[in-house]
């Protein structure tokens, strides 16, 4: 049993940067439960209080039902697996992957097993007798993996492991770690800013910002049900477009304002989201992911004309980025950092059909599927009534889903 949970879990470094704050997070046994959030969120800093290679300001960390803030590192049952990927250079692949057996004391002819059984999981046995400097980068990975899978621990750590591999490595590395995690079931907390490797890898994605848990849930979760504008405009690629508007009660129903523009909530989205309603007359702000932006056809209820600022061809669809006829949010206050750390401008995206044909400074009109869009409320960034679970509910929940 490696269930882990943090409890109140702060860091306050000496000048008073607050890292974490308060963080309560349960992963279960044998969950993969990622860690995302803009640089400085506290991610990493969580990650090195579980290892303990850093303490705590307040808080617990347990795992198995056993409080281990007391603990040395090398007590905790805790593999790591580091970005660098932190190899002895002197050492062969065969000596890297028994050192830490042998500081264990593990005997020699289970060591020897152990490095075999382990070589032939990850296709290491060709590289068994070559030092780090003949591996390639992916090569490298495999052999820092191979040496926290073979000390069988109850937890995995990971700190961006793949953020040194070149593209297609890192495709052909996300399918390894899949392909391992099924094998072992090892509870794993893992490191990235990489929002693919989140939303492939996690059973659970937890998403932090200012060394606050915004929300955690199924990738499917946060990205179809945002919490607040932070966690929207933070999950996805591309980012979710967000406007200020409002929201006013005209005689044909419940009206959005965009700039100039002013049209029907549509009646399916307001059944759905009656909160809607309660915020007539008041500001929010519209997000809409790029797929709900398509290549107007005929007399669309909502469209928008734009030029097209640039164009990315994706082979199976294009971006098209855009300014908006309508204000981005300039946000203050509590979502301020939101706007920050998602780098919020005023540039949109539309992903289109690949074969839309339109160049730089071609012009488009588009339309915009409003039965597909989300609303937050201005002042406080927080989803409307509907969208989403309560924060506290789902971080309560814990386990994999």
């Amino acid at each position: 049993m490696a269930e882990v949970v943090l409890q109140g879990l702060t860091k306050v470094f000496p000048g008073g940067t607050v890292a974490l704050d308060n963080v309560d997070l349960t992963i279960a046994d044998g969950e993969f439960v990622v860690l995302v959030g803009p640089s400085g969120c506290g991610k990493s800093t969580l990650l090195r209080i579980v290892a303990g290679l850093e303490d705590a300001t307040a808080g617990t960390v347990s795992i198995g039902g056993r409080v281990i803030n007391d603990m040395s590192p090398r007590d905790r049952d805790i593999a790591m697996v580091f970005q660098n990927y932190a190899l002895y250079p002197h050492m062969t692949v065969d000596q890297n992957m028994a050192f830490g057996l042998k500081i264990h004391r593990v005997p020699k002819q289970q060591i020897r097993q152990r490095v075999q059984e382990t070589a032939h999981v990850l296709g290491l046995e060709p590289l068994l007798g070559r030092r780090p400097k003949a591996l390639s980068g992916g090569q490298r990975q495999r052999v820092a993996m191979g040496r926290a899978i073979i000390r069988q621990p109850a937890v995995f750590l990971m700190d961006e492991p793949l953020s040194n591999l070149d593209a297609k490595l890192r495709v052909a590395m996300r399918g390894e770690l899949t392909r391992l995690h099924q094998r072992y079931r090892t509870t794993t907390i893992y490191v990235t800013h990489d929002q693919i490797e989140a939303m492939t890898l996690g059973d659970r994605i937890a998403v932090l910002n200012q060394g606050r848990l915004q929300q955690v849930g199924t990738p499917e979760e946060l990205y179809r049900r945002p919490c607040n504008v932070f966690v929207a405009g933070f999950i996805g690629s591309p980012a979710m477009n967000l406007a200020r508007g409002r929201l006013e009660q005209a005689p044909a129903g419940l009206t959005v304002v965009l700039g100039e523009h002013r049209w029907p909530v549509p009646d399916g989205l307001l059944s759905q989201r009656p909160a809607l309603a309660d915020h007539a007359g008041r500001g929010v702000i519209v997000g809409l992911r790029p797929g709900a932006l398509s290549v107007a056809t005929g007399a669309a209820e909502a469209a928008i004309s734009v030029t097209a600022v640039a164009v990315e061809s994706l082979g199976n669809e294009k971006n098209v980025l855009f300014l908006p006829p309508f204000e981005v949010p300039d946000v203050t206050g509590e979502i301020a950092a939101a706007a920050a750390d998602t780098e919020l401008t005023a540039m949109w995206t539309a992903s289109v059909d690949a074969r839309t044909e339109i160049a730089p400074a071609g012009v488009v009109r588009l339309a915009l599927d409003l039965s597909a869009a989300y609303f937050f409320d201005e002042a406080t960034g927080m989803a409307l009534e509907g969208t989403t679970r309560p924060l506290a509910s789902a971080i309560a929940e814990g386990g994999a889903s």
